[in-house]
């Protein structure tokens, strides 16, 4: 790979890779070795991969570097989901989306920094890195995918990563790296082996520089799976067919809860200027109200603490990962293990999501939140009966610089968890694209469809990013 081929797009890369016009052996090797090179100026990687397997066939994806959040399973490579109670675990199989794309002929470079098992918005709460924004490295690349968002900014060769979202955790990256972020409708890609985080809301998506890029390599992974009982039945769609769809008559909901108090009005101007530029190519937009919108974060901290809470528990020091000298009763030597190896914000979100499910609590909190989510549910469902897709801001502020995260007001982060959490708790597919810079920091565009409506975000980001935006 010479330096004038390193900017290839994805699907250039792969036509040539494919056509045998790229010698893959010396590609692999510069690429680890550009790897190395952001890795030492980002810090973006928990594991780098100093022995990515050749492709293992001319599939799909033949011959793309691939990332991984290090959240999912890796066959022979550490996979830590950022915690120090996993500091040690290599798993002895692959997750069903990793399987799939190195089966469609990608190779891993590594594993990508995230917050301790997804618990954050900065990617601040990693045990072993803190990915730096490329855009500033004094800036966070957000999280909990923080690392995934960063390798894409960076990357000066053709490169997808594979994320991971509970309430927000691709979004967030995206629109602080000025990347591509797709979180695609809850059960679109097998789970299995992805260490949870929150088992109803987890849902594995992709980022990359290009809307091509995420649509190509969802299209890779996603499809039903026999060992995840949550995916949706059916074979792969090919999204990439969805990119040239165009957007005349496609109508826009545009909420007034995500443009409220705690948004940047930069941010706001922006968004808006962009939502009236695909008015004058043909779509049609129009202001709505979705009051449901303040209850989903209650809701959704309820309902995600509570999983969180019971998935952690496995955490015992007996089986895999962080273990100690055997002394004491059980309950000594677990107390010990999980004291040592969780991070403070792993500890709290254990302690609430516990007392959230104990006797006498269960009925008042998390069953009502149960509830609350499915009248979210039906109030998107009620507003994609009118709309193709809804707009808004992608995050309401521009990436924090790491010293000014503690000096964020309390809105705004209640705005960062309003403008993603209600969709995702709804299990509604999302995208975050590039809408500009405001002073040289990137802001994004988000848009949100109905459920399994991918077909309709992939149109919409596709045209927008076409405009080139004025």
């Amino acid at each position: 790979m010479n330096k004038g081929a390193s900017m290839t797009s994805v699907k250039e890369h792969i036509e040539k890779a494919r056509s045998g016009e790229v010698d893959l052996k010396a590609f692999m090797e510069e690429v680890m070795e550009r790897t190395r090179a952001i890795q030492e100026k980002y810090t973006p990687f928990i594991t780098i991969n100093d022995n990515p397997a050749p492709p293992a066939s001319k599939g799909m994806l033949y011959g793309l570097p691939i990332s991984v959040k290090d959240c999912l399973c890796t066959k022979g490579l550490r996979t830590t989901a950022g915690s120090k109670i996993l500091n040690n675990y290599i798993p002895p199989f692959d997750a069903t989306a990793v399987s799939r794309s190195l089966s469609e002929g990608a190779f891993l470079i590594g594993k990508t920094a995230m917050d301790e098992f997804g618990f954050g918005t900065f990617s601040t709460n990693c045990a072993y890195s803190i990915p730096k924004n490329p855009a500033d490295p004094e800036r966070s690349c957000g999280g909990s995918s923080g690392g995934a968002g960063c390798v894409s900014a960076a990357a000066d060769f053709p490169h997808v990563a594979i994320a991971e979202s509970t309430g927000g955790s691709i979004t967030a990256p995206a629109a602080f790296t000025g990347t591509v972020g797709i979180t695609p409708t809850y059960g679109r890609v097998s789970r299995w082996g992805l260490i949870d985080y929150a088992n109803s809301l987890d849902k594995i998506g992709v980022m990359g520089k290009e809307v091509y890029d995420v649509a190509l390599v969802l299209s890779a992974i996603s499809g039903e799976d026999p060992l995840d009982s949550t995916s949706h039945g059916g074979g792969r769609e090919d999204f990439t067919k969805s990119l040239e769809g165009g957007i005349a008559g496609m109508k826009i909901g545009v909420p007034k809860e995500y443009f409220g108090e705690g948004v940047d009005e930069r941010i706001s101007a922006l968004v808006w200027k962009r939502i009236k530029e695909l008015e004058g190519e043909g779509a049609a937009y129009e202001e709505i109200s979705l009051p449901l919108t303040e209850y989903s974060i209650p809701s959704y901290y309820l309902i995600a603490m509570s999983e969180a809470s019971t998935n952690l528990s496995k955490y015992c020091g007996l089986r895999y990962g962080l273990h100690g000298e055997l002394s004491g009763n059980f309950e000594e030597y677990f107390s010990k293990v999980r004291s040592e190896g969780f991070g403070d914000e792993a500890k709290r979100r254990v302690v609430l999501g516990t007392y959230a499910r104990m006797a006498g609590f269960r009925e008042a909190y998390y069953l009502k939140a149960l509830k609350v989510r499915s009248k979210i549910i039906n109030e998107f469902r009620g507003a994609f009966k009118r709309f193709d897709v809804i707009a808004t801001p992608s995050m309401p502020v521009l990436p924090p610089k790491f010293s000014e995260i503690g000096g964020l007001t309390p809105i705004q982060g209640y705005m960062m968890d309003i403008l993603t959490v209600a969709p995702n708790l709804a299990g509604m597919p999302m995208i975050s694209l590039p809408a500009g810079r405001i002073g040289g920091l990137p802001a994004g565009i988000h848009f949100i469809a109905d459920q399994m409506g991918e077909d309709s975000l992939f149109r919409v980001a596709a045209f927008s990013e076409g405009l080139e935006w004025k």
